[in-house]
């Protein structure tokens, strides 16, 4: 019995967070518990907890993806580039983001899984190639004004619900399910827990580490277009450290850095948690600067938690 409700505080404790946060923050701001500014903290989680589910199938996988960010960015930059210099179809040129996305996750998951390279070492390089070539193709200056056949995905309402809710709301509901019901889901979570049994259990580990990879960056794809059709433009900025940003969501959602442990759904508390504890902040008028400082704290004392719990555990 013990022993379950450290399970459940575990797993749910980003939500007692949330209420708790919420209620500090209505009480310092008559501004925080608006209509208008939960629609703003949706929106912002949009983008960062789509990225957020495919840093979490990477992390349950044992690993972590530092290039998530610069993944978000680049693959908008080619979307929006061509459409707007090559006229390209808006749509065929969505399409070439999520498979940019794809690339690189790729690329990523070939470096960790078949050449053997740290996860780190790996993502760390391409999160530089990534941020060079985006700089590169947009000259480091914004492309705005995208056509309007995209702006329903960022900028759209379904009734009172924007639509790029209801799509991080169903990517979680999909790869929710993934994850707890499909073989895949099973094998990345065993591949997490122990990398040599599951390859003494039968399971292709380097096939399957691959995929998180590719999935990852699918999803960061995905993360990229939703962010230039809510903001209407790409620039190098886009995707700013969400490489930090998803790790801290993942971690406060109850996934564990070790690998084999959590929930997708919890990533999503995870990510809501950062959005309003910063909004918040910038509604207290805290600058910045001291903003970045927390931020850090914050991911060194979510990840020290998690170390410290797997110790006691083992």
């Amino acid at each position: 019995m013990k022993d379950k409700l450290k399970q459940l505080t575990r797993e749910y404790s980003s939500i007692l967070a949330i209420l708790v946060m919420g209620a500090v923050f209505t009480v310092a701001s008559p501004y925080f518990l608006t209509a208008q500014n939960l629609t703003n903290i949706l929106l912002q989680c949009a983008a960062l907890s789509i990225a957020a589910i495919g840093q979490a199938l990477i992390v349950i996988s044992g690993n972590l993806d530092l290039s998530i960010g610069q993944c978000v960015c680049f693959s908008s930059v080619i979307g929006a580039y061509l459409m707007k210099f090559m006229d390209v179809n808006p749509w065929v040129a969505v399409v070439c983001a999520l498979l940019m996305g794809c690339l690189i996750g790729w690329c990523n998951g070939f470096l960790v899984a078949y050449v053997g390279l740290p996860a780190f070492i790996a993502t760390l390089g391409m999160q530089m190639i990534c941020q060079s070539f985006a700089k590169i193709i947009t000259n480091a200056t914004p492309i705005a004004r995208l056509p309007e056949d995209i702006a329903f995905l960022g900028r759209g309402y379904l009734g009172p619900i924007p639509i790029c809710v209801l799509i991080m709301l169903a990517f979680y509901a999909l790869i929710q399910f993934i994850a707890a019901k499909t073989r895949f889901g099973r094998n990345v979570f065993a591949i997490g827990g122990g990398k040599e049994a599951a390859y003494f259990a039968g399971i292709p580990t380097k096939k399957y580490l691959c995929a998180t990879y590719i999935l990852g960056g699918l999803l960061a794809g995905v993360a990229g277009v939703l962010l230039m059709s809510r903001l209407d433009s790409v620039s190098i900025t886009n995707g700013n450290q969400y490489e930090f940003d998803t790790l801290i969501a993942c971690v406060i959602g109850g996934l564990s850095t070790t690998g084999g442990k959590g929930k997708i759904v919890g990533v999503l508390f995870g990510t809501i948690f950062l959005i309003m504890f910063f909004n918040g902040m910038t509604m207290l008028d805290v600058d910045p600067f001291y903003q970045n400082a927390i931020k850090g704290g914050v991911l060194i004392i979510a990840i020290t938690a998690d170390v410290l719990g797997n110790r006691k555990r083992n």
